[in-house]
């Protein structure tokens, strides 16, 4: 296989690095006068599917186990949730969507089917995690609830049949049939996708296709006041379908779904370890992970077309980076170990988000628990929350908070600027101020105007480890967890922080 210009200016630039390297300076500017928008919590949501161990055995392990519990759900992953403020979780999936038929979910757990799950090493499933269960589990959290229907091999009727179920207030035998199965009042959907990755595995449809198969479902179903109705949008940067989808259905949808993995060699027959990586992988990763900053761009541009307000909410409800699966766990089962680059990547993702929270107020990353790049990991009683948990915990202030302009000016890591940054100020009148220093070796000495206004006082917290691939297990005390940040201070209108190599500092500026 050939390799591309990009990855062989990569390993140019790699093999030039020096061995030993000083602290740079990166300078910036903070507009504390320029309030943008706000930051929608949104952004910050959970992905669970029946896949592997992410729903059974890592949040659901039934009300007769040993495992501490509430009424089957596992006490230890709904605490670190509940931590976390999940904002939203989306369920049932994912690929499974499209061949999950919500009858085979409800009534008495013993009575329910075994089903196949042929998208993921066809598992069998026993569909104890059922329709009761995910509106329970979101209501444990305190998560706002993104149900994904089947468009794929079901039917508009089976959908109305199931959001009816779920929703109505009314004496219908489908509301009755809910109440006997032990919910009296009806639950409200947030969020509604009609079908996932109709382009794939979704019922491998072409745009024009799609757009007419969603227009004849939004025809028959009535979710509810302040129901969010997402599309199914692009794989990645295929312009052309949210052209498509844009003009022939456009009316008929509120939101318009993304989906976007960061494979470190950009190949999905050998996407790359998750552990024991060199340097190329590191920085290859964050060169794919960046192209999600130029997919907005240009997703945004095509949206602005048909609605320049931004009425439209571009929903980013799959992303985060997959890797090779761990070796010898079982196919289809998508388990990969989380490092320190795993929680600089999705903090590079979300000030991307922040950039564009005009138009993204939802982002789904893949997945919550032991799957793909999970917030947690179990296995049997055990739970260890992971690098990526970390990074998203640190960004907690961010949540509702209104974005601030930052410019930021940076030495060059391979084709990257060495430093990315977010700020915003939180409801509470505080700002963070957000930053990633990507170079593996170098620290980075960052010196930033506070335009329009000054500070008194600067507190903070890092995210590092020694090695890239940095990890938290279940045999050692974690490698990978925020530490109190002392190398930054205020003066002169201007806040100043020497960034460790490879971390992530937020800072809080009073």
């Amino acid at each position: 296989m050939k390799r591309s210009i990009k990855a062989c200016a990569i390993a140019l630039f790699l093999a030039a690095a020096p061995a030993v390297v000083m602290a740079q300076t990166v300078t910036g500017t903070l507009h504390l006068d320029q309030p943008g928008p706000v930051i929608a919590p949104e952004v910050y949501g959970q992905f669970m599917e029946q896949l592997g161990t992410g729903i059974d055995g890592g949040v659901w392990v039934g009300p007769g186990s040993e495992i501490p519990n509430t009424r089957g759900f596992r006490n230890d992953v709904v605490g670190a949730l509940k931590a976390l403020k999940t904002p939203v979780v989306r369920w049932p999936g994912g690929c499974y969507a499209d061949i999950y038929h919500w009858r085979n979910g409800i009534g008495p757990r013993e009575q329910r089917p075994i089903t196949l799950n042929r998208w993921w090493g066809n598992k069998e499933e026993n569909n104890a995690f059922g329709t009761h269960e995910f509106f329970e589990f979101a209501e444990l959290i305190g998560a706002k609830t993104y149900l994904s229907i089947n468009a794929g091999s079901g039917t508009p009727a089976e959908a109305a049949d199931w959001i009816e179920y779920v929703t109505s207030p009314s004496n219908s035998h489908l509301a009755q049939e809910r109440r006997a199965n032990g919910r009296e009042q009806p639950w409200k959907i947030d969020y509604l996708g009609i079908g996932n990755e109709p382009w794939g595995c979704g019922g491998r449809m072409r745009a024009n296709w799609y757009a007419d198969v969603f227009r004849q479902y939004v025809g028959f179903i009535t979710p509810g006041a302040g129901t969010t109705v997402v599309a199914g949008g692009p794989n990645a940067d295929d312009y052309d379908w949210t052209r498509t989808l844009m003009s022939v259905a456009g009316k008929d949808f509120d939101a318009l779904s993304l989906h976007y993995y960061t494979l470190p060699t950009g190949d999905w027959t050998t996407k790359g370890a998750a552990r024991g990586f060199g340097e190329d992988q590191w920085l290859s990763a964050f060169v794919q992970t960046y192209r999600m900053e130029t997919m907005l761009r240009a997703h945004d541009a095509i949206m602005d077309e048909t609605d320049p307000g931004s009425k439209k909410v571009l929903a980013v409800d799959e992303w985060g980076a997959w890797y090779d699966p761990t070796p010898g766990s079982p196919p289809g089962w998508l388990q990969q170990q989380n490092t320190l680059r795993d929680a600089l990547l999705a903090a590079v993702n979300l000030n991307i988000f922040h950039r564009h929270a005009d138009r993204v107020k939802l982002a789904n990353i893949a997945q919550m628990v032991n799957v793909l790049q999970a917030m947690i990991l179990t296995d049997g009683d055990e739970m260890v929350l992971t690098p990526t948990y970390y990074a998203f915990q640190m960004y907690q202030p961010f949540q509702g908070a209104t974005v601030l302009p930052l410019e930021i000016e940076a030495p060059a890591y391979g084709p990257l600027k060495a430093v990315d940054g977010t700020a915003a100020r939180g409801a509470d009148g505080k700002v963070r101020l957000a930053l990633v220093n990507l170079d593996p070796d170098r620290a980075n000495t960052v010196s930033i105007v506070l335009g329009g206004a000054g500070a008194r006082a600067v507190s903070g917290q890092v995210l590092t480890a020694q090695a890239m691939d940095s990890q938290n297990d279940f045999d050692a005390a974690p490698d990978v967890t925020p530490q109190a940040f002392h190398d930054a201070r205020v003066s002169g209108g201007r806040v100043t922080a020497t960034l460790p190599a490879k971390s992530l500092v937020v800072l809080t500026l009073d």
